[in-house]
C-alpha cells in the first residue's frame, strides 16, 4: 500500500524552513524594487529586465542582453534615485547579462 505524504504549498514549506523563507523574503523585496523602477525602463527593453538577488545592499537586475545592459547602465542614477523615494534603498545597482529566458 502506497502511502503519501500530504502536499504542501510553497508558502507552508517556507514558514516551516527558515532558509527557504529567507530566500523567499529576498526574491519579494528584489520583486518591489523592480517594481519601484519599472516606469523608469523604457517599455521595449520591460521584458528583457528581471529582479535579481539582493545581497549586503548591492542588488542586480538581470538582462536579457549587452544591448539592454548598456541602456539601462545610463538609468541607474535614475533607478537609484526612484528606490530611495520609495525608501527601497541599495548601495549599488547591479547588471547581469542572463541568457536564460
Amino acid at each position: 500500500m502506497n502511502h503519501r505524504k500530504p502536499s504542501v504549498s510553497l508558502l507552508q514549506a517556507s514558514q516551516n524552513n527558515t532558509s527557504l523563507a529567507r530566500l523567499m523574503d529576498i526574491h519579494r523585496d528584489s520583486n518591489v524594487r523592480l517594481q519601484a523602477i519599472t516606469a523608469l525602463i523604457p517599455a521595449a527593453l520591460r521584458p528583457s529586465v528581471k529582479a535579481g538577488p539582493i545581497e549586503q545592499g548591492v542588488w542586480c537586475l538581470l538582462v536579457a542582453n549587452t544591448t539592454t545592459a548598456a541602456k539601462l547602465r545610463q538609468l541607474l542614477p535614475a533607478f537609484e534615485a526612484q528606490l530611495r523615494v520609495n525608501g527601497l534603498d541599495v548601495k549599488t545597482i547591479r547588471l547581469k547579462v542572463s541568457r536564460a529566458g
